[in-house]
């Protein structure tokens, strides 16, 4: 018998509310790097089912599109195309899973023993940061790349800088479940500051059937792209399991235990692979959701077989997704401006929870190899096959990581619990 007695309208209204928290991260994610919201939608949801097939409906997560992987999308989707991508979205949901066939062999442990925070922390650094200019051009009325003026600057300015300080003001400001949907709340002042300078275009809105199916597409498997996306992999690797010891806390259990955290990670590994299929974008565990969790103490799994159950059902309207891809590139430039400066924060605090000393030598130099590499653009290889950006600098971290002497002092004072 389960353990929770809520009303089914009370799971119902509580699953719309959880989407309703993630969906502005969760829609923004495919509009930056040209899949199709609608989609993305719609394996949020399939993914979340799956999560839950996978960890016996045990855990109140909902997982959707993760912004780890914005790099080496746009990255791989200009040299190989989009079918290449998400070649490279299946096969980084079987690093999870490899992941997690290897916790169940040797222990939980094992991640951090060859993923320590030293490697980590600037990965995600890097993934942050390289994308900074693209939030820039794009607050400024340009393309992603600033190879075209789409909205004049003044104006762009005008309409970016609002979405941005309303975010800010509604992450730092707000009481409540307002509180977790700052996104939202910029898309909506700079959707309102956008028509009134008459630049939100409203003809494919118009021209959208009310249901129609979401644009699928097929995978194609490219071994370039997938070294693009393989090696992001390890950074929301350990963003999940920090999300799952989060949720943990906030219920009171130990999911890393029961289910395990083999199984949490072989879901999220069957949730990135199945969206990479339909033509998704990679999931991942959402903290918004688990903070609206924690908010509305919504510990029932079964609201989140609901909220996938909405967002499955969105997904269906042509409509909707057309008035999604309306939202001008000013808005999401604004908004991106904080996002990914926030993906660098994390990292950074990576380092500084752990207390990695970057006194010594070792750790020095795998953080300044990893955030040039990553920043910079850095480039190995020839046409027919070269690692370059994020993945080349997660390849290198990790790399240096186990050839560099010195591996078990990657912090000035040693773990508490012995098996980390």
């Amino acid at each position: 018998m389960s353990e929770y007695n809520d009303p089914l309208p009370r799971q119902i209204l509580s699953g719309a509310q959880m989407l309703f928290v993630a969906f502005g991260a969760l829609v923004l994610m495919p509009l930056i790097t040209g899949m199709d919201p609608n989609v993305a939608l719609f394996t949020a949801g399939v993914g979340t089912l799956l999560f839950q097939l996978a960890t016996g409906r045990q855990v109140p997560v909902f997982l959707a599109s993760s912004f780890a992987f914005i790099a080496p999308i746009i990255a791989a989707k200009g040299e190989f195309g989009m079918p290449a991508v998400l070649g490279g979205v299946v096969a980084a949901g079987f690093v999870y899973m490899l992941l997690g066939l290897a916790v169940k062999l040797k222990g939980p442990g094992f991640i951090d023993r060859i993923l320590p925070p030293v490697v980590i922390g600037p990965v995600v650094i890097s993934i942050g940061l390289a994308l900074s200019p693209v939030a820039v051009n794009m607050a400024m009325g340009k393309t992603g790349d600033a190879a075209a003026q789409l909205v004049p600057y003044q104006t762009a300015m005008i309409i970016s800088m609002s979405a941005l300080v309303t975010t800010v003001l509604v992450a730092v400001l707000g009481r409540g479940l307002f509180r977790l949907v700052p996104i939202l709340s910029g898309i909506a002042v700079g959707c309102l500051l956008s028509a009134f300078f008459g630049v939100i275009d409203t003809t494919g809105i118009a021209a959208a059937a009310w249901l129609e199916m979401p644009k699928f597409m097929a995978p194609e498997f490219h071994l370039g792209a997938i070294l693009y996306m393989v090696p992001v992999a390890l950074a929301p690797a350990i963003e999940h399991i920090g999300g799952v010891i989060a949720v943990g806390t906030v219920t009171g259990k130990d999911f890393v235990r029961k289910p395990g955290l083999h199984r949490t990670l072989l879901g999220d590994g069957l949730a990135t692979s199945a969206a990479g299929l339909f033509g998704g974008p990679p999931n991942t565990t959402y903290a918004e959701v688990t903070g609206a969790v924690m908010l509305t103490k919504s510990f029932n799994p079964k609201v989140m077989t609901w909220a996938a159950i909405f967002a499955i059902s969105l997904a269906f309207i042509g409509k909707f997704g057309a008035a999604l891809q309306a939202i001008p590139v000013p808005v999401m430039g604004g908004i991106l401006c904080l996002l990914f400066g926030s993906i660098a924060v994390v990292g950074l605090n990576t380092l500084i929870r752990h207390q990695v000393d970057l006194s010594e030598a070792r750790n020095l130099v795998i953080v300044s190899v990893t955030l040039v590499f990553g920043i910079g653009g850095m480039v190995i290889g020839g046409k027919s096959f070269a690692l370059s950006g994020i993945s080349l600098c997660a390849i290198s971290a990790l790399a240096l990581n186990l050839l560099l002497p010195g591996g078990n002092a990657w912090r000035r004072h040693p773990p508490i619990d012995p098996e980390i």
